[in-house]
């Protein structure tokens, strides 16, 4: 009897797993990924058996693929990974267990981006200080001559072009928070002296490492570089540049240093892809030679970059012709199944570096001798990163070319935090918190589209430059000590600019929370009137009292069926206008068709953060779906 217990259990478990394994296999590549990855590293980051987890850049690389997808989906185990992750390091008072600052190894800085993602969504103040030690370190971090960054303490005098990705992607965004404005000159001297230094004129590629003293055994006598060109180095080479310009100043004088960099040496990486696997090789320009092969690290990191420079407007869009050949290359030769049915990365470089001991040479034979693995964790981020760049590809073409600008005119709150006394959010862009639109930001970039924020009052010139303007939550005296209020004025220049063609949405409040009489001068231009109302007044967690059924011909809403508002103001809406969404007899979203424009209103700001993202509202209310829906049509409208 006990026997044939024991076989209908195990029967039972073959079924489960073969059930998880069918509903893995239909999601896309990168989210298949991502599930062996919480199998193979479900509570910490141990990479040896037996042996306890240690603080390395690699998770990091990791979880960085794991926010894009996060971001893509709205399926909050993607964020709850990253942060189980880091919890696993971050004790309560910020202090990262294993991390030394002492060895000043800059590898032990990327996982700090992070992090920086950790505090800016839920405001804990442990993430912030544990950032804050890793930003500490690069005060003190030893330099050359010229102010470039050592490698490692041990790595006296040297640049290695990992480095780069290691240090200064965090350097940027923590500088960007913090508002360390004249540290952006420090980050652009690092990638200025390493192209200096270490690139070969002749290919345009740039060399591992490069020794300032040229003591090195590997070091050239004359200029200091090491022998080769390794593919994974000049991969976290290119992705640091792309990572470091999204949050780069717009207006920095170095700024166009940067892209240009960025730009040679994408014209050096094409010229080395190889034209029959359309990969790249461990050593770069030595793919003919015997015992070289293709890497899936290098090709992984190389279609990341290149394909979100294009994108980002970085790079001509003709580069990215390399970037789709790699990543189909890269699915059909190092994409495989396990025996136990997980899909795999197959075809990473374990490790190659420079010096140490037993010493590396950097010697051609050297780059041949590492192991190449299976679901190396360096080899699955750098996957992670190029996939959520090439599963968007088919979406881009539906903003390209359009300006989303969100008003930060009429909505203009402000709040002290723990890195400065003052700081603008609710409904922005860059708030990553409950309150903010950072993820419709995301989105209508993961279409395409550019997102910008107007600050001053709307005029035909500054309306003029965008496809779509968004105008969320106008204050009332209790939230702004000097609101400024919609006039006529300003209504007769946003509606002429709706008639020429401009795409306005419109999320105000309940009527507690916003003001809107005096906002009413501009709607009811369009046939749309914010009621003085409040409805779907939800008492704590009773998500049912905000559920919104949307029928299955809505004309913006094609996936989403069942959605969550919560204290809203209904609208009286007349011609041109039309209630798109009703609950009973209360209109609670409305469009106007105007002139050549169109108009979008609902009475809640909605679509932000805290009930987008996944985390607190329950998977049954499809605000994510609903906002990629929205997004679609916004820019559908936009001509």
């Amino acid at each position: 009897m006990k026997q044939i217990l024991v076989g209908f259990l195990l029967l039972l478990l073959l079924q489960q797993t073969s059930a998880q394994n069918a509903a893995t296999a239909k999601l896309p590549v990168s989210q298949q990924i991502a599930a062996t990855v919480m199998k193979l590293w479900p509570d910490s980051f141990s990479l040896v058996a037996g042996k306890p987890a240690k603080w390395q850049y690699d998770q990091g690389v990791i979880l960085k693929g794991f926010e894009g997808i996060w971001k893509r989906t709205g399926d909050p185990v993607y964020f709850n990974y990253i942060q189980k992750s880091m919890d696993f390091y971050v004790d309560n008072s910020g202090k990262i267990k294993g991390y030394r600052p002492d060895e000043f190894n800059i590898d032990h800085i990327n996982n700090g981006k992070l992090l920086l993602l950790l505090y800016r969504v839920t405001g804990k103040e442990k993430y912030w200080r544990a950032a804050s030690q890793l930003r500490d370190q690069l005060l003190k971090h030893p330099r050359t001559s010229e102010g470039g960054f050592w490698h490692k303490k041990i790595y006296t005098n040297q640049m290695w072009l990992d480095g780069l990705y290691m240090g200064q992607p965090f350097y940027a965004e923590y500088a960007m928070w913090a508002k360390e404005d004249t540290t952006f000159n420090d980050i652009a001297r690092q990638f200025i002296l390493m192209e200096k230094n270490a690139r070969d004129p002749k290919t345009g590629l740039l060399y591992h490492g490069w020794d300032e003293s040229k003591q090195q055994q590997w070091a050239n006598k004359a200029t200091g570089v090491s022998p080769n060109f390794w593919g994974r180095a000049m991969g976290w080479y290119a992705m640091a540049l792309v990572d470091v310009l999204d949050n780069y100043p717009a207006n920095h004088p170095q700024r166009k240093d940067l892209v240009a960099i960025l730009d040679r040496l994408t014209v050096a990486v094409s010229k080395v892809q190889d034209k029959n696997s359309g990969l790249w090789y461990q050593v770069l320009d030595k793919g003919t030679q015997k015992g070289n092969y293709v890497e899936a690290s290098a090709s992984c990191m190389f279609v990341y970059a290149i394909a979100k420079g294009v994108r980002k407007g970085y790079l001509d869009k003709k580069h990215v012709a390399v970037a789709n050949k790699g990543y189909r290359s890269i699915l059909k030769q190092f994409i495989k199944k396990d025996a136990e049915g997980n899909t795999i990365l197959s075809g990473t470089v374990s490790v190659s570096g420079l010096g140490g001991t037993p010493y590396r040479d950097g010697s051609y034979d050297y780059y041949l001798s590492e192991k190449v693995i299976d679901n190396d964790p360096k080899g699955i981020g750098a996957f992670l990163l190029a996939a959520n760049e090439m599963e968007i590809q088919t979406q881009l073409p539906t903003g390209a070319g359009k300006t989303v600008l969100l008003d930060n005119f009429f909505n203009h709150e402000f709040k002290k935090d723990l890195v400065t006394n003052e700081r603008s959010y609710h409904y922005t862009w860059d708030d990553l918190s409950n309150s903010g639109f950072s993820l419709m930001g995301d989105l209508f970039d993961m279409h395409g589209a550019k997102t910008a924020t107007l600050k001053e009052a709307p005029n035909s010139e500054n309306l003029g430059k965008a496809k779509v303007f968004i105008i969320v939550d106008p204050d009332n005296e209790k939230e702004t000590t000097a609101p400024n209020f919609m006039n006529e004025q300003y209504a007769t220049t946003i509606t002429e600019w709706v008639r020429a063609g401009g795409v306005l949405a419109i999320f105000t409040n309940d009527a507690g929370n916003a003001e809107l009489e005096k906002f009413n001068i501009l709607t009811q231009k369009f046939g749309i009137r914010f009621n003085n109302d409040a409805r779907n007044m939800v008492k704590n967690d009773q998500y049912d009292q905000g559920a919104i059924a949307i029928p299955t011909n809505n004309p913006i809403f094609k996936s989403a069926r069942k959605v969550y508002l919560k204290e809203i103001s209904t609208l009286t809406v007349t011609t041109p206008a039309k209630a798109i969404v009703k609950e009973g007899s209360d209109n609670i979203i409305a469009v106007s068709k105007y002139g050549k424009g169109t108009v979008f209103a609902v009475g809640d700001p909605w679509l932000y953060n805290e009930y987008v993202d996944g985390r607190k509202l329950p998977l049954e209310y499809q605000n994510y779906k609903a906002a990629h829906d929205l997004v679609m049509w916004l820019l559908q409208q936009a001509k």
